[in-house]
Parts: structure tokens; C-alpha cells; sequence
């Protein structure tokens, strides 16, 4: 394996070694397809288009080790060098402890990732990753609060409810600090449900982060029937509205579509205030079915505080990539009396068609004295994106 770059400092686990026998399948859960795509492939989809470069580790069937690195190698392209396939073990816990023994000096931080949960988007990777980083020394697993009611029984009887109130579901990726994850497989001889539970076991804590549905376990033909149902909805062309807008401050620079506008008032924001690489992601992000813009950047967050909004285009194109959709091309109108976008307006479009890697039209117009944007008080962008499979 080639040398990693310096700034990769997290790997990740995948592990696809399982047999699958409740899949009722002849070969390895895994490598069963799902429309049309290995289950292994639309797991590292999902790794590939994390904003986090990571070292990405397949453990597979000892028989498959040729297979899948052909199908990590197909997905990683031009970043296969972050990648190394090797030979699992008997146990989910040794395919575990084989990875891990593959894992490149600077790492620091570790998930361990179940190639069953296929279609877990990048977004959760990213989420775990931050988690892992800011947490002290203790594990993180997404989770998922409990819906059903449950019920505690004795044989086929029913002898009382219980409080589900501090129960949660938990999915991988689940992430650790690297140091303390190889001294607990050392230390721990028995066999665990999960990673989080053998971290547990040596004496750590574990945080939780938010789930995601989508990361849900194929492990029975209905789930594989599901995961069938939810790629081909997601098939063809997809297309996404957003529109965002700000009040003027004069106290701020100007700043839209990445360009800077000096002599003009800026826009009132959490961030930046640019409103149409805000509009972007939102219609990127309604496109792919991934919800919005302040779901996945809001403004409670102290992170983004005075942030470049070039970092949420960034890291809203590696989800809409992480569940496999690649940009057409975007289109934008500027509702607004200033700033004159139309002596700009080629330089907007090159810079935005850069930064989202495809054709982006800019237009602009003014709402005839209508409205906070008519009356001069501030500024409208609409965007539509247009995404395809």
C-alpha cells in the first residue's frame, strides 16, 4: 500500500466477511446486488463520498479478497490508493481485529462499519468522525430513538410494558479513538453484539450522535427487498428547489457565489450570508431527498458562526454524491436591486460551475418596487438543480 497523505488521520473498518445466512442467499451477504449494484459497492459509495479522507479498509470473505478490492477500487478511482482489502475471520470480532491490524501509522481515530448497512449516506460517516474527534476518549454510535412499543413478556405472555423513553436503536459507523480501541480488542477475550459494546466492556464510555434511517441492516430478504425499493426510487433524474434570503448589513462585505463585491452592503447571516450558494445547497440537497440546509447546518451550531458558505456547497455536493447522484446542472436567479450582478455575471458562473463541478447559469432581476427585495431592503436567490444517477 502506498503511503496515505498526512492529513488522512481516520480509517475506517468495513467489514464484509459475513456469510448472510438469513439472506437465504448462496454467496456472501455482501456481494449480494442490489439493483443491479453489490451491497459492498453502495456501502463505500457512501464511504467514498465522506468530506473526511480516510483510510478505507474492506475486510471480506478470505475466497473474495480479489473481488472486492475490484469493486473498492471501481468505486474509489482516483483515491484507490486510500484503500486495502484483506481476509476476515471466523467471528465478526476477528474480521474486526484483522483490519485493525492493517491500519496506517498516523490514524488516530477508527469506525468500524457494517457493509450491511448499505445505503448509511456520508453524512453519518462525517457525523461519527467530528464525534469521535471532539469526544474525549470515549466510543460514539449513531442511534435511533425507539418508535415501537415495548413490551416485556414471559414465553407468549405479555407481563408488562417497558419505558422506552431512554431506549435508543444503534447503527454503524461506530467510532473510537485508535489507541484505546486496539488496547481493548487486546484486553477483551469475549465476544461482542457490537463494537461499542467490547469498547464498553474495557471500561470506556460511548456517546451517541443522530442516526439515520437510511443506515438501516439488510439482513433479511424483506430488508434486501427494501433496499431494492429505495434505490429504484432514487433512479433517473431528480430535480430540487431552494431559495433563500437575507436582509442588507452594511456593517458586513458582500459575498455571493463565492464572489466578493466590495462597495456593496452584505447580507445579514449566520454565516456569510450568501444567499445563493445557500439557495444551492438547498435545492441540491431537496433534489437527493436529504432535507435542508438548516436541518444540516443550522444556525444553533457555533461552528459555522461567520463561516464561508463554500464549506456547506462542499459538504452538501459529498452527500448528494455519498447516495450516488451526480449534479446536471444548477440554475440561479437573483431577485434584488443591487448589487448589478450583469458585468459579473460570467465570472459567477465559472466560479460556481467550479466549485459544484458542472454548468451553473446565474440570472438576475428586480421585483418592480414589490416586497422587502423591491423596496431595496434586501436580497432573494432561487436555485434549481437538476441530479442524476
Amino acid at each position: 500500500m502506498s503511503p496515505l497523505p498526512d492529513e488522512v488521520r481516520t480509517a475506517i473498518v468495513v467489514v464484509a466477511a459475513g456469510s448472510g445466512t438469513r439472506l437465504g442467499r448462496d454467496e456472501p451477504k455482501a456481494f449480494v446486488e442490489v439493483h443491479g449494484v453489490s451491497i459492498l459497492e453502495h456501502a463505500l459509495r457512501g464511504v467514498f463520498g465522506a468530506v473526511e479522507p480516510l483510510q478505507v479498509i474492506v475486510v471480506a470473505p478470505a475466497a473474495l479478497v480479489a473481488r472486492a478490492r475490484a469493486i473498492g477500487e471501481h468505486v474509489a478511482g482516483a483515491a484507490s490508493a486510500h484503500l486495502t482489502v484483506v481476509a476476515g475471520g471466523d467471528t465478526r470480532q476477528r474480521s474486526v481485529a484483522a483490519g485493525l491490524a492493517v491500519l496506517a501509522d498516523g490514524i488516530d481515530q477508527v469506525l468500524v462499519h457494517d457493509a450491511a448497512r448499505a445505503l448509511a449516506p456520508a453524512s453519518l460517516i462525517d457525523r461519527v468522525v467530528h464525534a469521535v474527534r471532539t469526544g474525549g476518549g470515549d466510543g460514539v454510535v449513531p442511534a435511533l430513538a425507539m418508535i415501537d412499543t415495548v413490551k416485556r413478556v414471559d414465553g407468549d405472555r405479555v407481563v408488562g410494558a417497558v419505558d422506552r423513553s431512554d431506549l435508543v436503536t444503534v447503527q454503524t459507523p461506530q467510532g473510537f479513538p485508535r489507541a484505546q480501541l486496539l488496547a481493548a480488542y487486546a484486553s477483551v477475550a469475549d465476544d461482542h453484539t457490537d463494537d461499542a459494546a467490547l469498547y464498553a466492556a474495557a471500561g470506556h464510555g460511548i456517546l451517541t450522535v443522530p442516526g439515520e434511517p437510511l443506515a438501516f441492516k439488510i439482513t433479511t430478504p424483506w430488508d434486501l427487498a427494501r433496499a431494492e425499493r429505495l434505490v429504484d426510487a432514487s433512479d433517473g433524474i431528480r430535480t430540487g428547489i431552494g431559495v433563500d434570503a437575507h436582509r442588507y448589513d452594511e456593517t458586513v462585505p458582500l459575498w455571493l457565489g463565492g464572489v466578493y463585491f466590495p462597495d456593496e452592503p452584505g447580507l445579514d447571516g449566520h454565516s456569510d450570508g450568501d444567499a445563493v450558494i445557500h439557495a444551492i445547497c438547498d435545492a441540491l440537497l431537496s433534489a437527493a431527498g436529504l432535507g435542508d440546509l438548516g436541518s444540516r447546518f443550522g444556525s444553533a451550531d457555533p461552528r459555522y458562526a461567520g463561516a464561508e458558505s463554500g464549506i456547506f456547497l462542499r459538504e452538501t455536493l459529498a452527500l448528494v454524491e455519498g447516495v450516488g447522484f451526480r449534479v446536471g446542472n444548477v440554475a440561479v436567479q437573483v431577485v434584488a436591486n443591487r448589487p448589478r450582478l450583469a458585468a459579473r455575471r460570467s465570472e459567477l458562473e465559472a466560479h460556481l460551475g467550479e466549485l459544484v463541478g458542472a454548468p451553473v447559469s446565474v440570472a438576475a432581476t428586480t421585483a418592480d418596487g414589490l416586497g422587502f427585495s423591491g423596496r431595496g431592503e434586501g436580497l432573494v436567490a432561487i436555485a434549481t438543480a437538476l441530479l442524476s444517477r
